[in-house]
């Protein structure tokens, strides 16, 4: 991170001004440690996976009946074939077969040298005690069907997944197949949050005429959860100066980054801007957007020239998973090792008009589906307030409205962010 990446300062800034602005900043990725492939899952790939073997290993039989040398005088209307042993998958034939010949075979087993096609049992008919089988129906049977050839999945030396790839079951999958029990993959992030506020009061004690429940703490954990992240829950720091510069210089020796939520507007009451600056920099940033500003993201200074990114996001129980979902998680993402990820946006159509304002991005929350041709379109939650955390509940996209656009009509196309992995 660079200081001249904090000189944007106090100006209204645009959406993909600050996703350009975050990306010039995230430090480099964390270290890496080998994890068995059984707890990869949901990590990033530190390494390019070169496939040592070819997948399949031999070329094989894609279903049980009788691996067959295809005869030289092959008839459309009789094919009768003789049967001289037989393959079961862990097995292989030593020796070759000669056209006309076939072995009864199991799914998965090696194909004999000579064999090139496989007649399921379905389509087999004995002859008596000949140990030959009259294949029924021969027009239906084509040289070369049913077989798997080797390597033809991935072959010997080819690259099987790429560094940065966040591993999924699939992928687990596609590893053992190449023989990996064990995988090199970024460590998780640990990441510090806590809500600040006098009137905040953690769920399970009493609340005050004048208080409200810690939300935004929970949502915020259940999102770093998501991606992989260790969570250091620095609970409820009070309006106080001192206490929070003091709770964050040490947050930043256990933690990679901190995130808050509250308390980063100009109120008469809001801490963080003056404990982030007594300790680090900070970029206070109002963000053309809604919901979301202000949002401030700085950096805490620890011991040498090291540093601890920090975003404060806003106190608003929506504003707070949007911002996150837009600006936290792909710097996460990175610091991770995943720099191609990006958010997936999808095109619907506007069930209904849709209220927007010129100059700024609009993020409502909003229910897409599908109709009987194919098409997508999206409707809101309804009360779209950032403060009414039930239009998330409801939601499974954001409705993501550009700001070059005053409104939607209904019947319009317009950019979904489908909900994913994480909500």
């Amino acid at each position: 991170m660079t200081l001249s990446c904090f000189e944007l300062g106090e100006r209204m800034l645009s959406v993909d001004e600050t996703l350009e602005a975050l990306a010039t900043m995230t430090p480099p990725p964390v270290a890496t440690h080998r994890v068995s492939l059984a707890s990869a899952c949901g990590g990033v790939l530190a390494v390019e996976v070169m496939s040592p073997i070819d997948v399949p290993q031999n070329t094989n039989a894609a279903m049980d009946g009788i691996a067959l040398a295809w005869p030289d005088d092959a008839s459309a209307s009789d094919m009768l074939v003789d049967v001289v042993g037989e393959v079961l998958a862990g097995t292989r034939l030593a020796t070759s077969l000669a056209p006309g010949q076939a072995v009864r075979i199991t799914t998965g087993a090696p194909l004999p040298a000579g064999a090139d096609t496989v007649v399921m049992s379905e389509q087999l008919a004995d002859v008596g005690n000949s140990g030959r089988v009259r294949v029924e129906q021969p027009e239906r049977v084509r040289r070369g069907q049913n077989v798997r050839q080797a390597g033809e999945d991935i072959a010997r030396g080819q690259r099987a997944l790429s560094a940065g790839t966040r591993l999924r079951p699939q992928h687990l999958g596609l590893l053992a197949s190449l023989g990996y029990a064990e995988i090199e993959v970024f460590r998780p992030l640990r990441v510090a949050v806590f809500s600040t506020g006098d009137e905040v009061m953690a769920p399970g004690a009493s609340l005050p005429p004048a208080g409200i429940y810690d939300t935004n703490r929970f949502s915020l954990q259940g999102l770093l959860s998501r991606l992989g992240c260790e969570i250091i829950d620095l609970g409820i720091l009070h309006d106080d100066l001192e206490s929070m510069r003091v709770s964050l210089a040490a947050a930043v020796y256990e933690a990679d980054m901190v995130v808050t939520s509250g308390g980063v507007s100009v109120g008469q009451a809001d801490w963080v801007k003056p404990a982030l600056t007594a300790i680090g920099e900070l970029g206070l940033w109002r963000i053309a957007m809604r919901p979301g500003r202000p949002l401030a993201f700085g950096r805490i200074h620890k011991a040498g020239n090291a540093t601890v990114p920090f975003f404060g996001l806003p106190g608003n129980p929506v504003a707070v998973m949007v911002t996150f979902l837009q600006f936290v998680q792909p710097m996460l993402r990175r610091m991770q090792g995943e720099h191609g990820w990006r958010p997936p946006r999808f095109t619907a159509l506007a069930a209904e008009p849709l209220k927007s304002r010129e100059g700024r991005v609009d993020f409502h929350r909003g229910i897409y589906t599908g109709d009987d041709a194919g098409q997508l379109w999206v409707r809101t939650t309804g009360r779209q307030g950032s403060g009414i955390l039930s239009s998330m509940v409801a939601a499974n996209c954001l409705i993501e409205i550009g700001d070059g656009r005053a409104a939607v009509e209904a019947g319009a196309p317009v950019t979904i962010q489908p909900f994913g992995d994480l909500t």
